[in-house]
């Protein structure tokens, strides 16, 4: 009974041990040009190892838009998910702000 009390509690209905937190990030569509999926610029800040100064590097994904409601330039939060296809391990959360 005690493990079903802690699947409950976080809510994703495997015990509180196996419950795998998946990656979540926010970035800017790039190209929307193919059917159901989005290229999204995802940037993060990190510390340069040798110099210590913070650097920007830009990664892009391949997101997964079943409703193909997303337009160059959006804001977006997308989580990671299982592959989908070859490129694409992303699906798109939710738009934070459409673009201007």
């Amino acid at each position: 009974m005690a493990e079903n009390e802690t699947a409950e509690a976080t809510g994703s209905g495997e015990p509180a041990g196996r419950a795998n937190r998946r990656k979540v990030r926010e970035g800017i569509v790039v190209s929307t040009a193919m059917d159901k999926t989005t290229v999204v610029a995802v940037t993060e800040r990190v510390r340069h190892p040798k110099y210590s100064k913070t650097v920007q590097r830009t990664r892009k994904v391949y997101v997964h838009d079943e409703e193909n409601q997303t337009n160059a330039g959006d804001r977006v939060r997308v989580a990671e998910t299982r592959p989908l296809s070859k490129l694409k391990r992303w699906r798109l959360v939710e738009i934070l702000e459409r673009a201007r």
